[in-house]
């Protein structure tokens, strides 16, 4: 089991440099596919992946993503591309109400809720990886993301496993401590600092940005293991280990970027009012 989790740990780092590095249209529609997988993920856990209803859920998801790309391009003004989510989110709660009205009884409000909150939950959170790539000084500023996410991880591991002492929440997750949890933090603000530091050069600020990532680093921390207990909670309503099976020894797509749904809108509005 470790060594299946370790190969496909690798397998996932190399994947992610690459698609990252590269960047473009390649990285939104990998992107968009994780998360139409993450929500379907989801969408089962609750129930109602079978049902005719979830397309909605799809639909407007992969609407949203054409909006992010146009937006990107610089065809719509930032301005009118916040309208542009607003109707997604109107658009999508509407149709669904609709459906809802015309076909009652067959679908419940919790079905409803469901759907609305997988297109939100998955799918613009996990946009945010895209839209921190396309900023100025993406191309470096997207890895504070998986800085403040895995980096965070390992540190809150190896601090907990060293003095962790004190649960801080253990009926979702019984071994994490307090003392990790800070270790997390403290280690993501490092980590961003010397990425900064030995990255400095290369980007094109005008100021110095070490204290900007360490800082957006531990914020991002902080909202991370957020989505990582969130995540937990929704797993234990459910009675369920894993999401899916998707990727070996790690289950799926929402088990392994479940912390960072959270984390890469943390940073991205971080470097936006920051930078």
């Amino acid at each position: 089991m470790f060594l299946t989790r370790l190969i496909s740990g690798a397998v996932l780092l190399a994947a992610a440099f690459f698609l990252v590095n590269t960047g473009g249209i390649f990285l939104l529609l990998v992107s968009a596919v994780l998360a139409l997988i993450g929500m379907y993920e989801f969408y089962r856990v609750i129930k109602i992946e079978k049902k005719n209803i979830s397309y909605v859920g799809y639909i407007f998801a992969v609407i949203y993503y054409v909006f992010v790309y146009i937006q990107s391009c610089g065809c719509i003004p930032a301005g009118i591309f916040g309208e542009y989510c607003s109707f997604t989110a109107a658009a999508s709660l509407i149709m669904l109400m609709g459906i809802y009205v015309f076909t009652f009884p067959k679908y419940k409000i919790d079905d409803i809720c469901g759907i609305f909150f997988g297109i939100f939950y998955v799918a613009v959170l996990f946009s945010f990886l895209y839209k921190t790539r396309v900023l100025y000084n993406g191309k470096y500023l997207v890895w504070l993301i998986f800085l403040s996410s895995w980096g965070s991880d390992t540190c809150a591991y190896t601090v907990g496993m060293l003095i962790g002492k004190h649960k801080i929440a253990p009926e979702l997750s019984p071994k994490k401590s307090v003392e990790g949890c800070v270790g997390g933090v403290c280690g993501a603000a490092l980590l961003g600092f010397i990425y900064a530091w030995i990255f400095l050069e290369k980007m094109d600020a005008g100021h110095d940005l070490r204290l900007i990532c360490g800082i957006a680093c531990a914020l991002g921390s902080i909202i991370s293991q957020i989505g990582d207990f969130a995540a937990s909670a929704i797993k234990r309503n459910y009675d369920i280990k894993d999401y899916g099976n998707l990727i070996p020894g790690h289950g799926g797509v929402l088990d392994r970027f479940d912390s960072m749904l959270f984390t890469a809108p943390a940073i991205y509005f971080a470097l936006y009012f920051f930078i």
